[in-house]
């Protein structure tokens, strides 16, 4: 489940260019999900403007140094824009003040267009360097899923912070939980409809070897590549910008086709929902949980999660997430199956499909 041959030990200098590839790399990967290319535009650029300008690569620490893993947490339809830049640091400051571990670097949870930019503004203020290490190299629902299989551990507890919300509203969520992994990630699931829709996230110190057996390393720069491969393209429209996407990852599957219907709800603080397509005389289906879980052709199926599934907007190649679509857009639909990204140890447990099945009536068998 790792992209081969991708150099992984330079460090990423980060400057306007750079970010907004970064950006828009990480909607992709986000498939469906991991928040809105608006809100990693408005973290991201704060934290250039706050002094951020490189990612490191995992082999800059020693293998014993400590890594923490940073994540925004929530219901993508709720908007990221409840929670402010202040909010990701508090996070990790809450973190260093109740555990009182010693952190070297900060990962993020996982690659989507907020996802990828976490951990910059947290860098920039507290001098903690962001390693390209991501839990996961694509968006995911359950924080289990980039919690790179901690949860396997036998007596694992988990230490999570979680801050968000508005104290005006009194919605304001501070706090600290431990316990097992399971248990603190439901805490922290509930924390964010507390606070409004989204917490931000810093948990579970990891080291950097076994980050680098369960994590993903490259993730971040992946994301770079194609950004700016997405950025050269699309100026000569957004089919040739799809074109160039399917290169990038040799992706098996395409679709060109008319939302005709968007059913979306809210389940545990997740957005749940399906999106019905038409192309030609063909109807398509897109079941959601945040990230896109299936593409059906009429019933058969043709991509599940952890296979990646994208749209991407016909008339300007911009990633589109679960939450933007709406009917009557033109969109192109695009599945890259699992061995062909860079995933951590999550997305290789089963298991934790189970509560996706039943959040969408659907079988996640591959």
């Amino acid at each position: 489940m790792r992209g081969g041959g991708r150099k992984t030990e330079s460090t990423l200098l980060i400057d306007e260019h750079a970010f907004e590839a970064t950006v828009l790399g990480g909607a992709v990967l986000g498939g469906g999900g991991g928040g809105w290319v608006e809100e990693g535009r408005r973290l991201g650029r704060y934290a250039l403007e706050q002094g951020f300008r490189a990612v490191r690569p995992i082999g800059s620490l020693q293998d014993e140094s400590l890594l923490l893993t940073v994540s925004a947490v929530g219901a993508p339809s709720a908007g990221a824009a409840v929670l402010e830049p202040q909010d990701y640091v508090a996070a990790v400051e809450l973190f260093l003040k109740e555990s009182g571990a010693k952190i070297s670097g900060l990962i993020s949870s996982e690659v989507g267009a907020l996802g990828v930019v976490n951990g910059w503004v947290q860098s920039a203020v507290l001098g903690l360097p962001v390693i390209d290490a991501p839990a996961n190299g694509r968006a995911h629902p359950l924080g289990l899923m980039g919690a790179m299989g901690l949860h396997r551990k036998p007596g694992y507890i988990s230490v999570q912070t979680a801050v968000g919300g508005s104290t005006g509203k009194g919605s304001r969520v501070a706090a600290c939980f431990k316990g097992p992994l399971s248990e603190v990630s439901q805490q922290v699931r509930q924390a964010s409809v507390q606070a409004g829709g989204m917490v931000a996230v810093a948990r579970n110190p990891v080291t950097v070897a076994f980050a680098k057996r369960n994590a993903a390393p490259g993730a971040i720069r992946m994301a770079v590549e194609l950004g700016n491969r997405l950025e050269r393209s699309r100026r000569f429209g957004a089919r040739h910008a799809v074109r160039e996407i399917i290169r990038f990852f040799r992706a098996r599957v395409t679709v060109e086709a008319a939302v005709e219907k968007v059913t979306l709800g809210t389940e545990a603080g997740l957005d749940v929902g399906r999106i019905e397509l038409r192309s030609g005389d063909s109807s398509y289906e897109l079941a959601f949980w945040n990230e896109y879980m299936t593409l059906e052709k009429e019933g058969r199926r043709l991509a599940t999660f952890p296979d990646l599934i994208m749209t991407l907007d016909l008339e300007t190649a911009a990633p589109l997430s679960s939450a933007q679509i709406r009917a009557g857009a033109e969109v192109a639909v695009i599945a890259v199956p699992r061995q062909r990204l860079i995933l951590g140890a999550g997305m290789r447990d089963q298991a934790l499909l189970e509560p996706v099945e039943k959040a969408i009536g659907k079988n996640m068998g591959a």
